[in-house]
């Protein structure tokens, strides 16, 4: 019970900062129609000129697509971590701070970038190819390697590490520092889940009255709802990895948002277990 009672306290004190600078949930929105408009501009040609016989030309344009998409969510991810550290340490920041320091590591995101994509890329083919225990398998790998990176952009932000850097450090930070504990992941899972329960219902709900004015009206209300629900966890999981990232190399997060000796107890390090 400890354990999820610091869950959840840590996806209180990621929603405390982001009450703090409300208009930065407006980073996930950009980026969600950034990548429509993108998506768009790459789909409606291919589509136009036939998708029946996919040739050389048109995967190529999807797999530019793909990193393309990719490199967009995690600049605007980027900057929601500018922004989120730019709090913590004392600052009032905007949508424009958090775009502009972002655009300072544009160069450094784009090889991460690149990388995530073909990941990405090769486990999705390598899942569409093997039965369920390889999915399950597959399904494993892509959690670690989740896991293993999750500090990855906030090195890159915060530090200017070059991608190849803040991958190493990361896995490092994971071994030595916060092990296999990540109990603000659970925190922010269980908030996100009860969060979306209402938009299932309402589609649910619109569903089951399909034909119906009423039926529409709860569709397009638990879609909203939906979207508005993984705003705001997007913005959560970027001022969470900020946090983390701090406790991770200090010990301590700045500022009072984030207390420190719940962090130390969601994250019993392997040294300190050693010890005992």
């Amino acid at each position: 019970m400890s354990r999820i009672s610091n869950s959840l306290a840590l996806a209180r004190s990621s929603w405390a900062v982001l009450k703090a600078d409300k208009e930065l949930m407006l980073l996930p929105v950009i980026s969600g129609a950034a990548s429509l408009i993108v998506a768009a501009s790459f789909l409606i040609p291919i589509i136009a000129a036939g998708v029946s016989d996919l040739g050389g030309a048109t995967l190529a344009l999807m797999l530019i697509m793909y990193f393309v998409l990719a490199y967009i969510t995690i600049f605007f991810n980027a900057a929601l971590i500018s922004a989120a550290n730019e709090r913590l340490e004392g600052g009032d920041p905007t949508v424009g701070s958090a775009i502009r320091g972002a655009a300072r590591r544009a160069g450094k995101i784009l090889p991460w970038a690149l990388l995530s994509a073909v990941v990405s890329v090769i486990l999705r083919a390598i899942e569409e190819r093997v039965g369920l225990v390889g999915k399950i398998v597959i399904a494993i790998v892509g959690m670690a390697w989740t896991v293993v990176t999750f500090l990855v952009l906030p090195i890159i932000v915060v530090e200017g590490a070059s991608a190849g850097r803040a991958l190493k450090k990361s896995g490092r930070l994971v071994r030595s520092t916060w092990g296999e504990n990540l109990a603000g992941h659970i925190g922010l899972g269980i908030v996100g889940f009860l969060l979306f329960i209402p938009a299932i219902v309402l589609v649910v709900a619109g569903v089951v009255s399909a034909g119906t004015g009423v039926g529409g009206v709860a569709i397009a209300l638990g879609v909203l709802w939906g979207i508005i629900v993984v705003i705001v966890m997007t913005a959560l999981t970027g001022i969470y990895q900020t946090a983390l990232y701090h406790f991770a190399v200090a010990g301590h997060v700045p500022s009072d948002y984030f207390d420190s000796r719940v962090m130390g107890s969601a994250f019993h390090t392997r040294r300190s277990r050693r010890r005992r």
